[in-house]
């Protein structure tokens, strides 16, 4: 099922490390495999810690899920089955989410009496607001693809059998694209999230400028006087 034991999360954290720092890897995509995307943590495991165990563990998580958040490269999340708990809250670090027709999604962890520490209270608000948020915490409720949608959880809806192909097809557009204005867009939209409009507005003015100064930006600038908009092709 995915779940997320300490195993689990020592090896996706080690893979996102990798990624971070790697120049070959233009886009990711997080996919759980035809089943289901991830079902949670491994509630066995977590009812046998203490508080203070817990803690660690909660913090080591919650560390792994950010770290997949900061990859500079744009990611793309594969949603198959269930995104429930811990599977969705690592779907939330994601930049696009793309799910399958009859996925079902949703953060159960008030029906066993805790809340999600990994993200969830905090992205998933973001993303759909408060008053939304709010509901879907504080029920534990599951919501069907097209309530996602609905609510602006995910981004797409396909078909099962077509969500891998699908994600992979979006990421590799977006790998296309110039790395270097595909970041910083990144960097600006989600560390302006979180800042007053004033910081914001600073952040992205300091973006452009240090991304004007690229060979992607003058390809594309020259490529858009010479033969017209949308034909440039980056290395």
């Amino acid at each position: 099922m995915n779940a997320f034991d300490t195993l689990q999360r020592k090896e996706l954290a080690a893979r996102v490390r990798e990624l971070a720092d790697t120049r070959d890897v233009r886009a990711v995509v997080l996919y759980g495999g035809e089943r289901l995307f991830a079902a949670g943590a491994d509630v066995k495991a977590l009812a046998a810690m203490g508080p203070d165990e817990v803690r660690g563990w909660n913090r080591a998580l919650q560390r792994t899920f950010d770290e997949v958040a900061r990859l500079p490269m744009p990611v793309v999340a594969a949603i198959t089955g269930y995104a429930l708990g811990g599977g969705l809250e690592l779907a939330l670090t994601a930049d696009h989410r793309i799910v399958a027709d009859d996925a079902v999604l949703g953060q159960p962890e008030v029906q066993l009496g805790i809340l999600p520490g990994s993200g969830g209270t905090q992205r998933l608000t973001r993303l759909i607001g408060p008053s939304r948020a709010k509901n879907l915490l504080m029920t534990g409720r599951r919501v069907s693809a097209a309530e996602a949608l609905a609510l602006g959880l995910v981004d797409e809806v396909v078909p099962a059998p077509e969500v891998y192909d699908t994600a992979v097809a979006y990421a590799r557009r977006l790998a296309e694209g110039p790395a270097a204005a595909l970041e910083a867009i990144k960097e600006a939209v989600d560390h302006g999230a979180d800042a007053g409009m004033a910081a914001g507005l600073a952040l992205e003015r300091s973006l452009f400028t240090g991304v004007f100064g690229t060979a992607d930006a003058a390809h594309g600038l020259r490529s858009f006087l010479e033969h017209g908009p949308g034909k440039a092709r980056f290395e």
